[in-house]
């Protein structure tokens, strides 16, 4: 028997996962290390590399422990991460600086001066707004996209800047620290927007390095999704408690690989995820771009196809925000109440699923409670660093319930809302795939298909779908399947959830408030929120 190796990582946790090779791909085992990610007071959202290394290294040792299985059984190493961040390291693969994250956006001066001239299209300067469309079928709109960050260090960290040897991603950085090899692929390389998408110029364009100012020497060489990018170093590999030698793939983004992992493949196929962030992806074989809605078709695994990618940026980290100040009392005021992530009832139900069955009992629309999931800005069909949540329209009698609900409700409203602007430009399916943390909830995957209308298709490895989809890139590599259009008999539905026509009425009216909400808002949250 062989097994992969795969590496799920998150914006503050990695998952390593153990997965049997045979005529399906079965998860062995995993285990989850966390690390943290830090927020600045000038927007910044920074990481620490020693801190994905230590969380790597204890996963995989425990893992590797705790299966018994033997390194020489492994037939290769891939990786599912974090995308849209920076890693400029010198020519060692030390890094030079903290990482920045997707979710950096101090680079918003940086990018105003560059589109300060002449006309304008949705923020960007039109004459690089008609260069990027015509060279890479999108453009750079957002503060947060690497690009700024780059140009952010070299304006700002001059001394930091003049040792750049190479600009890196997340899981590019562990590639080179396991193989010594700097590569990016083509996910990676498209997520800069200086990648080349037309037939017979697919590589990075000299023209955009030159017009946004990036010296193309600190650009990786691209490789393939599923191709070796090099083998394990006896250094690393005594550190993970592997044995050297052991392949490691180019691997993808969770933007790619989610998708793939949910069994999502084929032209006009969509799916919905929900973790820390959430996205609308939907397969096609032509790049789309539409830029006031910010969507774009982007470079995926697949040669010949793309995904046509909507995102927003906080999903459940909105749910996560409700646990740690809605649902626990963070001043430790309980009188006789009992606090419930700490009572006996604990051990046999999490907090999530106490929450969950909380919610249940609460009426569709939340007694007219609106929740704005923004909380650290937004990107599609908007983009906003100064957007921020709110709950809209709350009375005397609203309840504690209701506001939890509200959240769930309003992340569905815009995942909705990025369906929608989707279904302009070309067409999703009616059936969606949804994965990622916050399908593991029945309850708000019924919520979902209430709002969306559409049927909701869950499936068993919904937590694990991006260590999946990155093991499914080895398979390619080693024959075990022909292409990762198998991914779909590969993949099993768990439970299917289709829209409920009593609460069509109330969702659809909450709805079309909820999209006025940012419209009405957008000039106070620049007063409250512009830096």
């Amino acid at each position: 028997m062989k097994y992969v190796l795969s590496y799920d990582i998150g914006t503050t946790g990695l998952k390593c996962c153990l997965f049997s090779m045979d005529e399906k791909l079965q998860l062995v085992a995993g285990h989850y290390a966390t690390y943290n990610l830090y927020i600045l007071e000038n927007g910044g959202a920074e990481q620490d590399v020693e801190e994905w290394w230590r969380a790597m290294t204890k996963c995989t040792k425990e893992l590797m422990k705790k299966t018994g299985i033997s390194s020489d059984e492994i037939a290769g190493i891939s990786f599912c991460s974090q995308m849209q961040g920076l890693v400029l390291v010198d020519e060692k693969g030390n890094a030079l600086r903290r990482p920045m994250s997707y979710m950096d956006q101090r680079a918003e001066e940086v990018m105003r001066k560059s589109q300060d001239y002449g006309f304008s299209v949705a923020g960007v300067n039109a004459f690089l707004l008609l260069k990027s469309l015509r060279i890479t079928h999108a453009a750079s709109t957002s503060v947060k996209d690497p690009l700024w960050k780059y140009k952010w260090v070299q304006e700002n960290e001059p001394e930091v800047y003049e040792k750049v040897y190479k600009w890196l991603d997340v899981k590019e950085y562990l590639i080179a620290r396991l193989t010594g090899e700097f590569i990016m692929t083509p996910d990676s390389a498209y997520a800069t927007f200086l990648y080349d998408t037309r037939a017979g110029h697919e590589g990075w364009s000299k023209e955009l390095c030159k017009a946004y100012g990036v010296n193309m020497d600190h650009l990786p060489r691209i490789i393939g999704c599923e191709e070796v990018a090099g083998d394990l170093l006896d250094v690393p590999a005594k550190q993970l408690g592997l044995k050297p030698g052991i392949k490691v793939y180019g691997s993808g983004g969770d933007a790619t690989l989610i998708g793939i992992g949910a069994g999502a493949t084929k032209t006009g196929e969509t799916h919905i995820y929900s973790g820390t962030s959430g996205w609308v992806g939907t397969v096609i074989d032509k790049q789309v771009v539409d830029i006031n809605a910010m969507i774009a078709g982007i470079v995926g695994a697949q040669k010949g196809k793309y995904n046509y990618f909507a995102e927003m940026e906080t999903a459940g980290k909105c749910f996560e925000w409700v646990k740690d100040h809605l649902v626990l009392d963070e001043i430790n005021v309980y009188l006789s109440k009992t606090d419930v992530e700490h009572s006996v009832e604990a051990k046999y139900i999490s907090l999530y699923d106490y929450m969950s069955k909380v919610v249940e009992e609460v009426s569709p629309g939340s007694g007219g409670v609106i929740f704005t999931p923004w909380l650290h800005g937004n990107r599609c069909p908007f983009e906003d660093p100064n957007a921020a949540g709110m709950f809209f329209n709350i009375k005397l009698d609203t309840k504690k319930r209701e506001l939890i609900r509200a959240v769930l409700e309003g992340i569905c409203y815009h995942l909705r809302w990025m369906l929608e602007c989707e279904d302009k430009k070309i067409k999703t399916s009616e059936t969606i795939r949804f994965v990622g943390g916050g399908s593991l909830s029945k309850v708000t995957s019924q919520i979902l298909a209430d709002i969306t209308g559409r049927k909701v298709e869950t499936i068993e490895q919904a937590k694990d779908v991006g260590a999946l989809g990155a093991a499914m890139l080895v398979a390619v590599g080693n024959h075990a399947i022909d292409s990762l259009e198998e991914a779909k008999r590969m993949v099993e539905v768990k439970d299917v959830f289709v829209p409920r026509e009593e609460n069509r009425e109330v969702y659809d009216r909450n709805y079309e408030v909820f999209k006025r909400l940012y419209k009405t808002n957008k000039k106070n949250y620049r007063i409250l929120n512009a830096r």
